[in-house]
């Protein structure tokens, strides 16, 4: 078993990349049709039941991987997510600049006249910890897996440039399994999801390898547009096209929305650039 451990150690990243994913999946696609077929005309719930086994599952099976194949302890830590006060600072600053990023793009298109803000449907309290708490969540399992271990075995093989377009790309490419009708009509999020990859990578290399930063700046993003969009917050005017304002109202797939992304990307390029020339 050791010999047969070590030598997935020695293979290629897509090599192992695979065997991890097929780990994960296995045992969860038997428990996923389940609930698939025993709780029906309820999507949030289905979401909730699978996804939420799916990121314990990973939990579990990362600091095995990170033990057995590479033989590289702590997991955790090795993956960028320390339990550090430092840490927990950039986790807040992220979690700011994300929030604020949000809501000056939605602010703009207000004081433009693309948009109108309205009365929240229903508490406010109750939207802003709910968002909290799905932004936080959202953001923590995506960034330990993309940014934390997917970003760990690429770097093993490839050079660094390479390892932050793969890793952008990759984040990107996953977020589009989906039913090939809904591949097509969300494509326009396809660079949006990109250049989130990128502003994520690259604030985690800023901070020399913490997620701190990054989760924060995902989790921010995923909170402001939850109570803007869930709490049903603004209604678009229809006085510009839906290429301007978000396609099927989605700030990823619109001019804004990318322009907003790029600029938080090339902020946290620079960023990194800045600690590099101080190493």
């Amino acid at each position: 078993m050791k010999i047969n451990l070590f030598s997935l150690s020695q293979r290629p990243a897509p090599i192992r990349l695979g065997c991890f994913i097929l780990s994960l999946l296995l045992p969860w696609l038997p428990y996923a049709a389940a609930v698939y077929i025993t709780v029906k005309d309820d999507e949030n719930t289905r979401t909730i039941l699978t996804m939420g086994i799916l990121a314990v599952e990973f939990l579990f099976l990362l600091p095995w991987w990170s033990k057995y194949i590479h033989q590289q302890t702590p997991a955790f830590r090795h993956y960028g997510l320390e339990f550090t006060r430092k840490n927990g600072v950039e986790l807040l600053r992220g979690v700011a600049i994300g929030l604020i990023s949000i809501l000056v793009l939605f602010a703009l298109q207000g004081i433009f006249g693309w948009l109108v803000f309205q009365q929240p449907s229903f508490s406010m309290v109750q939207l802003v910890l709910e968002g909290l708490l799905t932004g936080l969540g959202v953001a923590f399992a995506e960034e330990l897996f993309f940014r934390g271990f997917i970003y760990d075995e690429l770097q093993r093989d490839y050079n660094s440039k390479s390892v932050v377009w793969a890793t952008a790309i990759i984040f990107a490419v996953l977020h589009f399994i989906k039913p090939l009708p809904v591949i097509i009509s969300t494509s326009p999020q396809f660079l949006g999801l990109v250049l989130l990859g990128l502003a994520c990578v690259w604030a985690k290399r800023s901070c020399r390898g913490r997620l701190g930063l990054s989760i924060g700046l995902h989790g921010g993003l995923v909170w402001g547009n939850y109570i803007l969009e869930v709490g049903k917050l603004i209604k678009y005017s229809g006085t510009v096209p839906q290429w301007v304002t978000g396609v099927n109202n989605n700030p990823l797939a619109g001019v804004m929305g990318l322009l907003s992304l790029l600029l938080l990307a090339l902020w946290m390029r620079q960023k990194q650039l800045t600690v590099n020339s101080k190493q």
